[in-house]
């Protein structure tokens, strides 16, 4: 069986969102929003309210020493938003990490 949830998807974007109550997550291509929903709702203990989901395209790359192409593999994405008041502890910040201003 699939693991629906693979991980968090940890980005300045996604931190941002989640300060607004969206979490992002890297799910399976096969998933649906409310397979979704349910997953997140019984992993983190939270009420999901919306989900919405894209697939995100692999990008090309060239590697090696004749540059040959490849495809890094398509992916999905799904951002969902959580009741009023809760929140999911894998997209806090701590203030510690925050790196000094530079001058």
């Amino acid at each position: 069986m699939k693991q629906i949830i693979q991980r968090p998807y940890i980005t300045e974007k996604s931190l941002t969102d989640a300060a607004q109550g969206w979490y992002t997550f890297v799910v399976d291509p096969d998933a649906d929003k409310g397979a979704i929903s349910r997953e997140v709702a019984r992993l983190y203990r939270v009420t999901v309210t919306s989900a919405r989901t894209l697939r995100v395209e692999g990008k090309k790359r060239r590697v090696g020493r004749k540059m040959r192409t490849i495809a890094k593999p398509q992916w999905k994405k799904a951002i969902v938003r959580l009741g009023k008041g809760q929140t999911i502890s894998a997209f806090e910040v701590s203030q510690t990490q925050e790196e000094p201003k530079k001058k």
